[in-house]
């Protein structure tokens, strides 16, 4: 079955840098059309990015100069990586398979704060 799991959410400071990553089993992780998306607290999901199977890679505005979104179809693992962190970004962050989004990862915590 497909199975997502994210990690390397931590605390960071403002204006730090964190790389999330999401190891991916049970499907064509090389062909998949991959998502990140964030849930802060009391707020409704964020779409953050996607990467299609080309690689081509898309961003929400806010994010756009900050984070990227790459894929190393060798490792089967999708990655984040965020720079330049705002109190903000603050949430959870989930790995989410296909352009419907229709499997998730259980998410890892990323806090800004000083």
């Amino acid at each position: 079955q497909v199975q997502l799991v994210e990690s390397g959410g931590d605390l960071v400071q403002p204006g730090g840098s964190l790389r999330l990553s999401c190891a991916a089993s049970g499907f064509a992780f090389s062909t998949a059309f991959m998502n990140w998306v964030r849930q802060a607290p009391g707020k409704d999901y964020e779409w953050v990015s996607s990467i299609n199977t080309r690689g081509s890679t898309i961003y929400a505005d806010s994010m756009k100069s900050r984070f990227t979104i790459s894929k190393d179809v060798a490792k089967n693992t999708l990655y984040l990586q965020m720079n330049n962190l705002e109190p903000e970004d603050t949430a959870v962050y989930y790995c989410v398979e296909g352009a419907v989004f229709a499997y998730w990862g259980q998410g890892t915590q990323v806090t800004v704060s000083s």
